[in-house]
């Protein structure tokens, strides 16, 4: 068992966290005991992803939300669905999973998020946003026809809730006599006025026993009397839309409470029993603060959301590496294009700081477009503003481009459309894991007409791709990896890459490697080390053909390497280019093999996938010997 698994932390520091082996030995505390259990569960969370590493901010805002969602639902018979998952570390700690808290994110040890294989208390697995009101549907539903009294409930945040794919769950649940519980965690946006104790008052006598009986029982009298009936119910709707901010939820089909304070447990234990005997579909409103308990993530919570380690008692984060990672080298070509071209926007599906935007927009405000987690809306924003003359440039992660594929072939490439797509955190992404691994978007952006994609191996050539995409009259990708280069030193100019040639960076014999992208580096060194020919391809498509006909002609072995799947990749493109024109020529395939790859470093992923060096070079020499003993 690897080191991490043991426990770094003293009991003694912790006296009713260390008690706590599962929810059952937290339902059996005094409620007055909550208040220091919640203060343990901060501190442990601070000291131990401080040392690890990970999403911090809103774990910290959710731990009294936490213990009262534990201590009032008899989990896991009943189902507790968490969206995305950056919160649930105070979740997993409750739930079996404290003495492995050490080895989070990393090789061997637990997810950063919810996972179903992990533990029974992970109903359903998660890292993209705004899956939870479907998936918890889908839980209540299954019960209703099972016929089990069974309790749902799925916490979402303001931020999740404004996807499209949370409104399509909140407009269908609605609609229906399901057992479902969404709690919608508002820490950011301003959905809600000040919370105090009027509003906790109010949501504890909406919710009680004595106002739903009375409310039903008024429903039943007055179906006798339709105008009177009518009337109140008007009454009651503009009441509640005086006082509370669940107008839109009431007309969606919810029975609406809130909002509350999500750090006072007694009020939040209170409103869950109360909610928890009602039925139906029905939403309880909390109000959260990011980074709660923690003055250094209460005061910068989107740097606190995903930390490296640090300095638990100062908040002083772990000093990054000196080099410029590809988000940096795209954000500072997207500030220089940007003084020099006016038709220039920017947009990106919520993550502003992640894709590098940040100084592009406090420099160019009104060019800059910020659609929340809307995947789908982001690109085809994108092409709306193309149709118009204008140049746009979306900002998107690998994985989460995985949730417009519809947009990116009806709206752009189908129409043909002047749209440029910076594509980060492609191929393995590390402690993340499976969940956000881009290694699928050179198999589905391939296949698609009139699409451009690049993939450059080193940061001046991000540059130039990148420069390349934006002057190309069409759909044009660019994707490069999470992190940072192999160190290659930019130059000023931004001079376009010819369209579709690749380069050849080392000749050698018997075996030409071809190379996509990131791998270009980990290529040109197992190419000295078996004096092999090394290509870098540049561009998935179009291919180089002529290049890859001659690289043919010259070996005996071709070897491809992206960080991709096999199936359907960059090498599927080479072999298929090769069979077109029937050469026989032997290819051996090298990326990510035909599973999800769990989270660990960057440099682990790679092992794992056989592309490290010393892989890459076994591969290529047991190929080798194979051909000789055939």
């Amino acid at each position: 068992m690897p080191d991490f698994f043991q426990p770094q932390i003293q009991d003694q520091r912790f006296p009713l966290l260390s008690t706590l082996e599962s929810p059952e030995d937290l339902r059996r505390l005094p409620p007055e005991q909550l208040p220091r259990l919640a203060q343990e569960l901060r501190t442990f969370l601070i000291e131990t992803v401080s040392r690890t590493g990970g999403h911090l901010a809103a774990g910290l805002g959710v731990v009294e939300l936490t213990i009262a969602l534990h201590s009032v639902f008899q989990t896991p018979e009943d189902r507790l669905i968490w969206d995305v998952g950056h919160q649930a570390y105070p979740h997993k700690i409750l739930t079996g999973r404290r003495r492995q808290m050490e080895g989070l994110r990393q090789t061997g040890g637990i997810s950063g998020f919810p996972r179903r294989s992990e533990s029974p208390y992970d109903t359903f697995g998660v890292g993209h946003s705004s899956t939870s009101l479907s998936a918890a549907m889908g839980m209540a539903a299954a019960a209703q026809l099972q016929g089990k009294r069974r309790h749902v409930v799925a916490v979402i945040g303001d931020g999740a809730l404004g996807a499209g794919m949370a409104f399509e769950a909140l407009n269908h649940a609605g609609s229906t006599d399901l057992d479902l519980l969404v709690v919608l965690n508002d820490n950011d946006m301003s959905i809600s006025p000040p919370v105090g104790a009027i509003s906790n008052h109010l949501a504890q006598i909406l919710s009680s026993r004595f106002y739903t009986r009375v409310r039903e029982g008024s429903k039943s009298v007055l179906r006798r009397l339709p105008s009177l009936r009518e009337l109140m119910g008007r009454w009651e709707e503009h009441m509640k839309g005086m006082v509370m901010p669940g107008t839109l939820f009431e007309e969606l089909g919810f029975n609406y409470i809130g909002p509350i304070d999500g750090h006072d447990l007694s009020a939040l234990r209170t409103t869950l029993h109360n909610m928890k005997v009602m039925s139906g579909p029905r939403l309880l409103h909390v109000i959260t603060q990011k980074g709660r308990g923690y003055a250094p993530a209460e005061g910068h919570p989107v740097a606190y959301h995903g930390v490296t380690p640090f300095d638990s008692k100062t908040g002083k984060l772990e000093k990054k590496t000196r080099g410029l990672t590809y988000t940096q080298v795209f954000g500072d070509w997207l500030c220089e294009l940007a003084a020099e071209d006016e038709r220039l926007i920017g947009i990106t599906p919520a993550m502003c700081e992640g894709s590098g935007l940040s100084a592009f927009a406090a420099r160019y405000p009104k060019r800059y477009y910020d659609v929340g987690i809307a995947e789908q809306h982001a690109l085809t924003l994108a092409a709306g503003l193309a149709c118009e003359g204008l140049k746009p440039v979306v900002a998107i992660y690998s994985t989460f481009l995985q949730r417009a594929y519809d947009q990116l072939i009806h709206d752009i490439c189908l129409q043909n459309l002047d749209v440029t797509l910076a594509v980060d955190r492609a191929g393995l992404v590390g402690p993340d894991g499976a969940t956000h691994g881009g290694t699928f978007d050179l198999s589905f952006c391939r296949p698609i007409p009139n699409l451009l994609i690049l993939a450059p191996a080193d940061e001046q050539e991000c540059r130039q791709m990148l420069q390349t995409a934006y002057e190309y009259p069409g759909p044009a990708l660019v994707r490069y990896p999470r992190g940072k280069g192999p160190g290659v030193p930019l130059r000023s100019e931004r001079q376009p890459l010819p369209l579709g040639r690749g380069v050849k960076i080392r000749r050698g014999e018997r075996v030409a490697l071809l190379a996509f992208g990131s791998l270009v580096a980990p290529a040109r060194e197992a190419g000295e080390r078996l004096n092999a020919t090394v290509v870098n391809l540049r561009f998935v498509k179009p291919l180089d053909e002529a290049l890859i006909l001659k690289m043919a002609q010259e070996h005996e072995l071709l070897v491809t390497l992206e960080e991709n799947v096999i199936a359907g990749g960059a090498g599927a493109g080479v072999a298929e280019c090769l069979a077109a024109r029937g050469i026989a020529v032997p290819c051996l395939h090298l990326g990510v093999p035909d599973r999800f790859i769990d989270h660990g470093s960057q440099a682990d992923q790679q092992r794992a996938c056989g592309l490290d060096v010393p892989s890459i070079c076994d591969a290529v020499q047991q190929a080798l010997r194979r051909r000789q003993q055939a």
